[in-house]
């Protein structure tokens, strides 16, 4: 990593996306330390994915300032994205193309060419434990590997942000382990890490987390401070009271719209008259 400016890694200030007349992340403010693992929580649809998107350059922002490694997303998003890495939760390597072959290719696109590109994978495979590997097709390995891959082709250029959406959905537990020791090893050398998970015991191994519900930031703080914040005795506590509390909201807004659709005008003196008005 080179020319790392100072302040926090990422800064939102009144972040805001908007689909159509759907909400989906309002006005949040946000900071990552940098050097940090910084977990983003929340229920199915409460604008995490979304977030991660648009600090990496991949949605642009109905509103609000988002600064990504020191760069503004809005502004010049291309700039961004060579300073980050980004695992989505969806596979997204190439089945017919080995190890190798793969990090090579994902670390070209980065910007690593030649000699620098030659060596540094040389000592990525090695610190991943993929070396032995190096010539195996990638639609061959085992889901814990093909995760570690993934990891290996997104810090293959040693991004200054490194942005994991759900990265450990449908790994074993014993993968799962050894991914987070990565983590947090990348976390010592400098990089920052910002990762949603729906899994409890990963939350609990970030340094900070946030909460977001319908779109807010709910709340902040080391997991200590969040269970504090929202008076549960854990972490996993707080998510289900957040997810019935999501729940109840739109079933609420479900029973209002279809309410509204039915209540309608009358025709006539009888109320058997009644047509629906949408």
């Amino acid at each position: 990593m080179t020319d790392t400016p100072r302040g926090p890694a990422v800064a939102l200030i009144g972040l805001r996306k908007v689909f159509g007349d759907r909400v989906a992340v309002d006005g949040l403010d946000l900071e990552v330390p940098r050097g940090q693992v910084f977990g983003l929580l929340g229920p199915n649809g409460s604008g995490k994915t979304t977030t991660i998107r648009m600090l990496c350059g991949l949605l642009e922002p109905t509103a609000g300032t988002a600064i990504v490694a020191g760069v503004d997303v809005t502004t010049d998003p291309e700039a961004v994205r060579r300073k980050i890495g980004y695992m989505s939760q969806r596979y997204g390597l190439y089945d017919d193309m080995t190890v190798a072959e793969n990090l090579r290719f994902y670390a070209e696109v980065y910007g690593l060419h030649g000699r620098a590109r030659a060596e540094r994978l040389e000592a990525h495979m090695a610190a991943l434990g993929l070396d032995a590997r190096r010539d195996q097709l990638a639609g061959t390995l085992s889901g814990g590997w093909k995760q570690r891959l993934a990891l290996g082709c997104a810090t293959a250029h040693r991004p200054q942000v490194l942005f994991l959406d759900e990265p450990t959905a449908g790994v074993d537990p014993a993968a799962r382990r050894t991914f987070w020791e990565t983590i947090h090893a990348l976390a010592r050398e400098g990089t920052t890490i910002l990762v949603t998970t729906h899994y409890m015991d990963e939350a609990a191994r970030c340094e900070r987390l946030a909460f977001l519900s319908r779109g807010h930031l709910i709340g902040v703080g080391t997991p200590a401070e969040v269970t504090r914040q929202f008076g549960e005795e854990s972490i996993e506590d707080v998510f289900i009271q957040l997810q019935r509390r999501d729940e109840g909201s739109a079933a609420w807004a479900a029973g209002a719209h279809s309410g509204r659709r039915r209540s309608g005008r009358c025709s006539g003196r009888s109320s058997s008259r009644c047509v629906a008005t949408g």
